[in-house]
């Protein structure tokens, strides 16, 4: 493999800088990465407001792959925040809860015994073969709990009037049970948040200093997607390698029609005390009619030291596209358009694997794997991790 080849990568988000890291390694890669902002690592750069740190959405670091863990924590040292606890406020009982239920919640509500009798029903058989989210969690934890914690939550959250609409829900850590004591559940998983004030900033912007074509503020659309071109800033440009972390819809044209997602309207509110959530409780849910569906406080994940503290408020909406809708539907729609890719043409991340449960340890897997490929010149189609093409 002497011969140089020129690998695109589009979009400059967390998984297409995992990757210009990796390629940039391979000396016989003649690297462009394409950025329509202008700045490397969407949600998960790290602004500031107040002097207070903040990224669009906590993105604090979850894996349960060390491999992964050492190798960001080489680029951008991280400290551990395993200390950290969610809360959920339910409003009937005036009561903030764990997050996700925890066994000992239960033995605070004024229905308890009701509840009780609905948790000793539970059928593994209907469980797991429940076609829906409403099925799945009212044979798991029974109808009152459902209606508390469940689903005017998850209704919001992806923008429904029925949560029968969503008939995918395996991408939930909650799982069939609730939890007993004060167990989590991420208990096992490594939990990290960046030392430094200027959070994952390293991992994109020390790309500059590599031997990495970057294009900023720069718009791309395809000519041939089978040939690999395409016009950058109107300029036409032929590529042997392409790496997308886009939605997949836009490559083909949306040929299939345009695949769903919900955005999110964030919103940033200072208050003036040093800290406004207890001790340990990064996140705060909200299961109620309210239209957010969180706060999150930054200070807990950045340790910034301030008289004021920074607290964001997320709303679930359809500006932007953050999250893929968990609609067999359309994650069998997204099938169609990777399966339709050409050879040596990567469709990875959030968006372009159409997975909602895509996360940072998850891009930098692909990654990894992609440069194994590319380096043994190992191509077997679009992208060959079938897991992630799993519904």
């Amino acid at each position: 493999m002497n011969k140089i080849k020129k690998v695109l990568i589009i979009g400059g988000g967390f998984a297409g800088c995992a990757t210009a890291h990796e390629l940039s390694k391979l000396y016989n890669l003649d690297v462009t990465l394409v950025e329509k902002s202008s700045y490397l690592g969407a949600g998960v750069r790290t602004f500031f407001y107040g002097g207070h740190p903040y990224t669009f959405g906590p993105r604090h670091f979850l894996t349960r792959n060390k491999e992964v863990y050492d190798y960001l924590n080489k680029i951008v040292p991280l400290r551990s925040c395993s200390e950290h606890e969610f809360l959920t406020y339910v409003e009937q009982d005036n009561q903030f809860y764990h997050y996700p239920l925890n066994a000992v919640d239960v033995e605070k509500m004024p229905d308890k015994e009701k509840i009780k009798k609905q948790l000793k029903k539970k059928n593994l058989k209907k469980i797991y073969n429940s076609k829906n989210m409403e099925d799945f969690w009212i044979n798991s934890i029974g109808k009152i709990l459902y209606s508390k914690v469940i689903d005017k939550y998850n209704k919001k959250m992806w923008q429904v009037d029925d949560n029968k609409k969503i008939d995918t829900f395996n991408w939930s850590p909650k799982g069939a049970t609730l939890k007993k004591g004060k167990k989590s559940a991420w208990e096992g998983v490594l939990s990290a948040y960046p030392i430094k004030h200027n959070g994952y900033n390293d991992f994109f912007d020390i790309l500059f200093k590599k031997k990495i074509k970057i294009l900023l503020n720069s718009n791309i659309r395809v000519s041939s997607l089978d040939k690999k071109i395409f016009y950058i800033n109107n300029k036409k440009c032929k590529f042997d390698i392409v790496v997308s972390t886009v939605s997949p819809d836009f490559l083909s044209d949306y040929k299939y029609g345009e695949l769903k997602f919900i955005g999110r309207d964030f919103h940033k509110i200072v208050f003036p005390t040093e800290t406004v959530f207890p001790k340990n409780v990064y996140f705060l849910y909200y299961a109620n009619s309210e239209k957010f569906t969180r706060l999150v406080e930054y200070k807990k994940f950045t340790k910034h030291k301030s008289k004021t503290t920074l607290i964001g408020m997320e709303i679930p909406s359809l500006n932007g596209k953050h999250y893929p809708i968990p609609f067999k539907s359309e994650i069998k729609k997204s099938h169609k358009y990777i399966k339709a890719l050409p050879e040596n043409f990567f469709s990875i991340g959030r968006a372009g694997t159409y997975r909602y449960e895509v996360d940072i340890d998850d891009c930098i897997e692909q990654a990894l794997e992609i440069r194994k490929i590319i380096q043994n010149n190992n191509f077997s189609g679009p992208f060959p991790i079938k897991k992630w093409w799993k519904i």
